[in-house]
């Protein structure tokens, strides 16, 4: 029996490894309104720093706008220090490779 092993990861959109629960909370919105929020972001596959800052640019466009429907006290320093603490690496995980 083969095993396929995929070299581009696949990107769960509610990963259970995400503490979608704390980020919500710290967040001030609901489970279900970050999870749906997230679905329309494009994380970088494996967890790796992202390619480009258009990527982290592009991301924070979606998930920014939709998150402050949900709560409008919602600004992008407290999104980026509520996502860093979750983070695995931090806000270092977030500085592109190029």
């Amino acid at each position: 029996m083969a095993t396929i092993v995929s070299a581009n990861p696949t990107v769960l959109k509610n990963d259970p490894n995400r503490p979608v629960d704390k980020v919500s909370k710290d967040l001030g919105v609901s489970e279900e309104q970050f999870v749906a929020c997230f679905n329309n972001v494009n994380p970088t596959p494996g967890g790796d720093r992202p390619e480009s800052s258009e990527r982290v640019h592009a991301n924070k466009a979606v998930l920014l706008p939709c998150l402050q429907k949900a709560n409008p006290h919602i600004t992008n320093d407290m999104l980026d220090t509520v996502m860093d603490r979750y983070r695995p690496g931090g806000r270092d995980a977030q500085k592109p490779r190029q």
